[in-house]
């Protein structure tokens, strides 16, 4: 063999070892020692030791007024975050202790995983001094709940706000399963609320997600006596309904209320759940309460605080303004409550029809 031919085989032998080293190295998995105890775990939250330690489950069940806040919009569909900044201004200054980033409220159905996660990250870093940032990460998707609450947490909120699957449905023993692998992550929210979700999630499921250590409570909107059969076990339990909120808190046992009026009347929500019984406050605002359900919510607050001023006049479809007259019964409803008493600064006004932006691709 010549000097050539040998060099050759020589640097071949050579590459074929270095190929045959790294294919072994390839085979071999790595792990730390705390990895290979921990194989047992098929899930492993990403919730960071500093988030974990930084807001705990007895501070989220604390909370007596959380706002689910409305996402305003840009007349091109976009997040219009100036005005959300203001609204969450407004809200700290009227004494809300708590958001719900992306509830139904605020439109979390009609967004991208990736602006929900923006939203909740961004009322963090904002915000998260001053009020609990609790992120709607739920999902009829088990998977998707899962991934998204990571990465909610991931951004820093202080906790979940998880609605049973929707539409599809599942059993009982599928409703514990599945809330049983949302909360791993941290403090969590039970939400019920069947005229949406089509299905019940009875005390039963409760009671037997009440032992998991990150049940912070649950956002009930099945009525008092449901509230009250909770609360008399020790589950901490918030209205949904901001028409009973006030008899939840004080005849019921109720911590609080989650509140889509409090978008608007702030302060006076706050009086209702932290200054005793007040049947005459309740009954003052109950016009206002009424009105803005006439048809599902968020259309009646989306109208209302486009004619405070507050927000621009978009929507995104499927949503679509109030009537005419449902938007002058508002006027009229702001000047017997008291302009002051809402957000903004603006005179109220009725606006047109074509004052509104309709948003079909966003």
């Amino acid at each position: 063999m010549d000097m050539a031919s040998l060099l050759l085989a020589n640097q071949t032998f050579g590459m074929q070892q270095a190929y045959s080293n790294q294919a072994s190295k390839r085979c071999i998995r790595w792990r730390t020692v705390t990895a290979a105890i921990s194989l047992e775990n098929n899930h492993l939250p990403m919730r960071s030791f500093e988030v974990k330690h930084r807001t705990t489950v007895d501070d989220i069940r604390a909370l007596r007024l959380i706002t689910a806040i409305k996402t305003p919009y840009l007349p091109d569909g976009r997040f219009d975050l100036e005005a959300y900044d203001r609204l969450m201004h407004m809200q700290i200054a009227g004494g809300a202790e708590g958001v719900i980033v992306g509830g139904t409220t605020g439109e979390g159905h009609l967004m991208s995983w990736d602006e929900h996660i923006m939203l909740i990250g961004h009322t963090v870093n904002c915000f998260g001094s001053k009020i609990k940032v609790i992120g709607n990460t739920g999902s009829n998707s088990t998977g998707e709940a899962v991934h998204a609450t990571e990465q909610g947490f991931a951004v820093g909120m202080h906790a979940a706000l998880h609605i049973n699957p929707y539409y599809g449905k599942t059993s009982i023993q599928g409703l514990i399963a599945h809330f049983d692998a949302v909360m791993l992550m941290g403090p969590t929210v039970v939400y019920n609320v069947p005229s949406r979700t089509g299905q019940d999630i009875p005390p039963p499921v409760i009671n037997a997600l009440a032992i998991n250590p990150n049940l912070a409570g649950v956002k009930e909107c099945m009525g008092n006596e449901r509230i009250k059969g909770y609360t008399d076990k020790g589950v901490v339990t918030w209205s949904g309904n901001d028409d009973e909120c006030h008899d939840a808190r004080w005849m019921y046992g109720a911590t609080g209320v989650i509140s889509v009026t409090s978008n608007l009347i702030p302060g006076l929500m706050h009086s209702l759940m932290f200054e005793g019984e007040n049947a005459v406050l309740r009954d003052k605002v109950m016009p206002l309460m009424k009105w803005l359900f006439v048809e599902p919510n968020p259309i009646g607050l989306n109208t209302a605080l486009a004619q405070l001023g507050v927000i621009r006049p978009v929507f995104r479809l499927p949503y679509y303004p109030l009537p005419h007259e449902m938007r002058i019964e508002f006027v009229r409803i702001v000047k017997e409550l008291g302009r002051e008493n809402f957000v903004g600064q603006r005179e109220v006004e009725v606006l047109n029809d074509d004052d509104f932006i309709i948003v079909g691709r966003y």
